[in-house]
This record gives structure tokens, C-alpha cells and sequence, in this order.
């Protein structure tokens, strides 16, 4: 009699695949996941898009011209100011108030905004570029890392501020005179600001780069002829866009503070063209009859500039592996 042949044995249960493996995430959805955690970057990023859209379609909604005269109206108070002075001079004609010749604030900070954020927006990306540039450039070639690391020192130790109402003094007519008073001084103070705050961007940009030219996609890259300019495009680049887009949210808030205190000292656009720093400066002889003419602008550039560093620093947070994992 035959002994009846065993039966195989039953798969290893822990080895046995429970279903199909749900598709990895990809980074951006990562990175997403992480910076919805962060309350202040939220914040910041919401009232960046707010003030952004303020500027852009303000104008389209208040439509009150910001630099008509209407000696009639002016020195009005906002409105709110009647809840504690019955007396002051209000009119929802003019919510936020008027100044000594009758402009009105509203319309002059929708105004000044759009003026202030085009200056950081374009000055931010000419500093990104300038600083990516100069940084990919020193990162890989060893031989260009000397000399363009000692011209970012040297750029660093110059005092901007001097700097900047130099540069204006001597290239404010000529170029008023080829673009007109506030083309000639919109490219003006972009460039200025732009060629003097790229140099932190271009340090991080080479110490990533020094880092990445190492890893064995690059060395694998190198192997097979792959061009300097072609390695730098399809794998260096790709690479650093986080620091580079930590370094673009400081770098706009860099650019509207500057231009502020450029109009400020009165370098900056014409008298009667509206920017937050000019409605400081020409605030600052009445602030203690009408201070809401120095707190409206103030208030606007303090949240605007603490809302792009929280925005910044949640960013950075997102970006970077050893954090987004947690």
C-alpha cells in the first residue's frame, strides 16, 4: 500500500503580500503635508496672497484716484476715529482718512503697496539669480570658487545703505530721462537692491553644490562625457531649488524694507508718486495730530515683511528631509 504523499506546506503567512502596495507620494505632496503644520507659515502665506491681491485688484474696486487733490477734504480723519471723538472730521468718502492735501489714504496705500511689492517681487529675482549663478558656478568649478567667494566678501563688507543713495545720486537723471521719473527710478532702486542682497543666496547655493558634485549620480554623469553646463542643468539645479526658494522669501522681504527706507530718506520715487516708506516720511511732520498717517503704513510693512519670514521658515521646515519625516 502506498503512503499518500504530503501535502506542500502553506506559504509563510508574514511573507504572504496582504494587496497591492498604495503608490508612494510624491515630494511636493510631502512637503505640502508638512507646511500645512506650521500655523505661522499658513498665516504668513495667507496674508502675503491677501496683500498681493489687494494691490492688484484694489484699484479695480476703490477707484479713487491716489494723487487727486481735493483741498476740500482735506486732513479727514478715518471713521473709526468717531467712535471716541464725535467731533473729529470723517466721511466714508475717504474711510482710512486724508492727508494735508486731500489725497486719500486708502487709494495711497493700494497704491504704494503695488509700487512696494513689484520693487520686491523684480529685486528679489534679480538678487535669486545673480546669487544661484555665482554660487552653482563656485560650487563646481574649483577654480572660479576663490575669486567669485572673495567678491561675495567683498560685497558683504561694503555698507549697503551708503552704497545704495550713492548709486541713486549718480544714475537717478539718466535714467528719469531715458524711462521717465518713476520707470527710470523703478529700475533703478531694482537693480541697486538686486546686485547688493544676492551674496547670502550665492554662499548656501555653493555649500549644496560642494555637497551634491560628490553623490554618485553626478560622479556617474561625469562618467559617461556628460557636459559641466548639462550636469549643472539636469542635476545640481533640480537639487538646490529648496534653499533657493527659502532664500527668495527673505530676499522679498529684504527688498521692500530697503525700498521703504529709500523712500523714506527721500531718495527713492518722485514726491508725489505713493510708496509705503514715502507715506512715512511725509507722515512723520504731523504723527501726533494724525498718527494713523504712520501707523497704516507702518502696520502695512510690518505684516507684510513678518508674514514672508513666517512664510520663509515654514518653508525651510517643508524642504528640508530630516524634519518633513517627523
Amino acid at each position: 500500500m502506498t503512503e499518500p504523499v504530503p501535502a506542500s506546506p502553506a506559504p509563510i503567512e508574514a511573507l504572504r503580500d496582504k494587496g497591492p502596495d498604495k503608490p508612494p507620494r510624491s515630494k511636493w505632496k510631502d512637503v505640502w503635508a508638512q507646511f500645512r503644520k506650521h500655523k505661522g507659515a499658513m498665516v504668513g502665506a495667507f496674508f502675503l496672497i491677501f496683500i498681493t491681491l489687494g494691490v492688484l485688484i484694489g484699484p479695480y474696486i476703490w477707484t479713487l484716484d491716489p494723487q487727486a487733490l481735493d483741498i476740500r477734504a482735506k486732513d479727514m480723519r478715518p471713521v473709526y476715529t468717531a467712535l471716541w471723538d464725535s467731533t473729529a472730521k470723517t466721511g466714508w468718502a475717504h474711510p482710512l482718512g486724508s492727508d494735508q492735501l486731500g489725497r486719500d489714504n486708502l487709494a495711497q496705500l493700494i497704491a504704494g503697496g503695488r509700487a512696494s511689492m513689484a520693487v520686491g517681487w523684480a529685486a528679489m529675482i534679480l538678487s535669486l539669480v545673480i546669487g544661484a549663478g555665482i554660487g552653482v558656478l563656485a560650487g563646481y568649478f574649483k577654480k572660479l570658487d576663490g575669486p567669485l567667494m572673495r567678491l561675495t566678501d567683498l560685497f558683504l563688507s561694503l555698507p549697503i545703505l551708503p552704497l545704495l543713495l550713492v548709486a541713486v545720486t549718480l544714475f537717478r537723471q539718466p535714467l528719469r530721462a531715458n524711462f521717465g521719473p518713476e520707470g527710470g527710478m523703478f529700475i533703478l532702486i531694482v537693480t541697486v537692491v538686486g546686485i547688493t542682497s544676492w551674496m547670502p543666496t550665492a554662499r548656501i547655493v555653493r555649500g549644496d553644490v560642494l555637497a551634491l558634485k560628490e553623490r554618485e549620480f553626478v560622479l556617474a554623469a561625469r562618467s559617461i562625457g556628460t557636459k559641466p553646463f548639462q550636469i549643472i542643468k539636469r542635476h545640481l539645479l533640480p537639487n538646490v531649488l529648496s534653499p533657493i526658494m527659502v532664500s527668495a522669501t527673505l530676499g522679498l522681504a529684504t527688498a521692500i524694507i530697503t525700498e521703504s527706507a529709500l523712500s523714506f530718506l527721500g531718495v527713492g520715487f518722485p514726491s508725489d508718486f505713493p510708496t509705503w516708506g514715502k507715506m512715512l516720511a511725509d507722515a512723520v511732520a504731523r504723527m501726533e495730530d494724525f498718527p494713523e498717517r504712520v501707523i497704516l503704513p507702518g502696520i502695512a510693512i510690518s505684516l507684510t515683511v513678518l508674514g514672508v519670514n513666517y512664510l520663509g521658515d515654514g518653508l525651510r521646515d517643508a524642504l528640508d528631509p530630516r524634519i518633513r519625516g517627523r
